[in-house]
């Protein structure tokens, strides 16, 4: 009796604990259910997140459930990112000194007279909005003439923005000069992002320009080997064995302003994309075709809004004494994203999906929701519409339509001055099949009408200064440009374009590849090439036959010196040869020399004589812009119209002697744009 007493105690005991774990069960069942419901909510409901600030002594938050942004107090310095499950996108493994994140994550910085960088470290830190749906901070200092020669002289504004169910943050810059601050050059203003060395790998820029990179340590001593300047190297022992034999430099990446909107990093092992978006061009210096730098190995993000890099100190950076300016730069957004890793190509769909913001970014261009004064929105903007065509009879009798020329406005000056212009606005756009074009969104401001056109030489001004004001609308009357012209057309060497890229580019040194840049538009990217001159033309320089030759094979893209031995360099002369059925003796010729890029360089023109003392025509020393050794296919541009008398010339056999006479080491060079050699004047006979 007593043991059945016990199992029957028994079997209650057992039947309690199993009621236990049943209820357990389900509890943990409904309760992991409503996790996944939260973080399925948290990652696909983007709109359901308010943008949160929290401030403190030392440090500034703004999160709305996407991004959390971290903003040093008061410097302003961009200290983190957090997105997804990476607490923070930017590298943090360097030292902290006393005067905060200076040398690495993310900053703005100014280089100015000479090499000194000012961060632009702030002191006060200054809530524009906050609301559910959006943060806006300003970061300022206002310059004491206390720190004269200490820091530049400039009042700055740094501003972020974040919004509601965007996974990214907005920056800008507003910085001026008052009547009494000291000169100043301010040679380069651009945001530095130096990424997660250890996450960061992938570098996109384009559809095409899109690689696995090096890392850092990969360029010193030891794992490479250095070439003809700092920023070059050879990569001899990198990390990655794939890339060991390539060059890496990081000029290899640059790109025009007018195709400078999107360039980031995507980390494969987390599958998350970082990426600059630069929805508008109008801040930036130097107009659309002027070429800077991008992403580079570091990792290393770039937003440049003015540099020196292909013009020299020709581009307009000084500021006198007394002079009063005031810019906005920005705003850029910085953008991250994410692809599930189970996807096979998630950098494909990283990058398509950075190309679908972006288009959102260009199409709410001007933004409404900054809270700048000095920004102004699309109502308070202006607009100019017209026509352009071109008139050159010795091509047709008729006004022949100006094709995808690119039109702008810009601060007043002489017709190519908006090339070298590094203070204003510019505002560009490029015209349809038959000339007409809109200039849209162009802030308040006095301006000169500019234009060139494709397959014309020289360049267009309005004559006239255009005043916009907010929601103005101006319409100008049919515009005829008349591009240089004092005869027919004997013969021409390339296509007025503004660059060299027709012309012959070799390959490159089998031991100095870089495999993106390899083929197609971008073989000009190549390290090297300049050297190979001297290979083709070993015992005598280029000739070039008109009626016989082809400038794609047979006229070098770049006029470089002939390399003799190590440093060792003479000038090199080319000819072009070509025949005169007749020659008007008491008539003028014109040679129209159109030149791309020039770096420290001189041309010598002399006609049938190579031998005389004195040139017909030289340009003297020209050119700042580097464009060869920084893999450029043009710099700034030139024209010289070329006026020969007839008796230069012979009946029969002529050759024209072109020597670019410096040659203290291979960047000292010319590229030529176009050559058209003009008969005397023939539609007044």
């Amino acid at each position: 009796m007593e043991k059945v007493v016990n199992m029957s105690h028994w079997r209650r005991k057992l039947f309690l604990w199993m009621v236990m774990v049943i209820q357990l069960s389900l509890f943990l069942s409904v309760f992991s259910t409503e996790i996944h419901a939260r973080k399925f909510l948290k990652d696909n409901d983007i709109n359901t997140n308010d943008v949160r600030l929290h401030i403190s002594d030392r440090q500034v938050i703004i999160d709305n459930g996407l991004v959390e942004v971290t903003i040093e107090n008061p410097s302003g310095y961009l200290i983190g990112i957090k997105y997804k499950k990476m607490q923070n996108v930017l590298e943090r493994r360097n030292h902290i000194s006393n005067r905060g994140y200076s040398n690495f994550l993310k900053y703005w910085d100014i280089v100015w007279d000479g090499d000194s960088y000012d961060k632009l470290e702030t002191k006060h830190v200054e809530v524009i909005t906050q609301t559910n749906d959006i943060v806006e901070l300003s970061f300022t200092k206002t310059w004491n003439s206390k720190n004269h020669g200490k820091t530049i002289p400039l009042n700055i504004q740094k501003r972020y923005i974040v919004r509601r169910g965007i996974s990214g943050v907005y920056m800008y810059g507003i910085f001026e000069r008052q009547e009494d601050f000291p000169k100043a050059h301010m040679y380069q203003i651009r945001i530095a992002f130096k990424l997660k060395e250890d996450k960061f790998r992938f570098m996109a820029l384009s559809d095409t320009i899109q690689r696995v990179m090096p890392r850092s340590e990969d360029r010193v001593k030891g794992h490479s080997k250095p070439l003809d300047f700092k920023e070059a190297v050879l990569l001899t022992n990198p990390s990655n064995p794939k890339l060991k034999g390539e060059v890496d430099d990081k000029y290899q990446y640059s790109i025009e302003n007018k195709d400078n909107k999107l360039n980031g990093w995507i980390s494969n092992h987390d599958s998350i994309g970082f990426w600059i978006m630069t929805p508008s061009n109008e801040f930036r210096t130097g107009g659309p075709h002027k070429q800077d730098l991008t992403s580079h190995v570091g990792p290393t993000a770039l937003s440049m809004f003015v540099s020196t890099h292909y013009t020299g100190t020709e581009i307009d950076t000084f500021y006198k004494e007394g002079e009063a300016w005031k810019k906005v730069f920005g705003p850029v957004l910085i953008y991250l994203n994410s692809a599930s890793l189970k996807d096979d190509d998630h950098r494909k769909i990283l990058w398509n999906d950075a190309k679908r913001q972006l288009s959102e970014e260009i199409e709410s261009w001007p933004y409404n929701f900054t809270r700048s004064e000095d920004f102004p929105h699309s109502q308070q903007r202006g607009q100019v519409n017209g026509q352009l065509l071109v008139q050159d009879r010795y091509m047709d009798k008729q006004l022949m339509q100006a094709k995808s020329a690119f039109v702008g406005l810009a601060p007043p000056g002489e017709a190519d001055s908006w090339q070298k212009e590094g203070k204003g606005y510019q505002f560009w756009t490029q015209t349809d099949k038959i000339g007409r074009f809109n200039i849209k969104n162009v802030r308040p401001g006095v301006y000169n009408l500019y234009a060139w056109v494709h397959g014309f030489i020289g360049s267009y001004k309005l004559d006239l200064n255009i005043t916009i004001q907010p929601e103005n609308k101006i319409e100008l009357d049919t515009l005829i440009y008349d591009p240089p012209r004092n005869g027919p057309t004997l013969w021409e060497i390339g296509i007025p374009d503004r660059t060299a890229a027709e012309f012959f580019i070799p390959e490159p040194y089998p031991q100095y590849v870089n495999s993106i840049t390899n083929d197609g538009a971008d073989k000009f990217r190549q390290y090297g090439l300049w050297d190979r001159y001297s290979d083709i033309y070993r015992d005598s320089d280029l000739v070039y036959t008109v009626g016989t030759s082809n400038y794609s094979k047979d006229w070098f893209f770049a006029h470089v010196p002939r390399k003799i031995g190590d440093d060792w360099y003479r000038p090199t002369t080319w000819q072009i040869k070509y025949n005169l059925q007749d020659v008007n003796n008491r008539g003028t010729y014109t040679l129209q020399m159109a030149i791309a890029a020039a770096s420290f360089a001189e041309v010598e023109v002399r006609f049938n004589d190579p031998n005389s003392d004195r040139p017909h025509f030289t340009t003297r020393r020209i050119g700042y812009d580097n464009a060869v050794p920084r893999h450029g296919i043009h710099g700034l541009y030139r024209l010289y119209s070329i006026e020969v008398p007839g008796y230069r010339f012979l009946k029969g056999s002529n050759t024209i002697y072109l020597t670019q006479t410096r040659s203290d080491n291979s960047f000292e060079a010319v590229m030529y744009d176009y050559i058209r050699l003009e008969g005397p004047n023939s539609l007044n006979n």
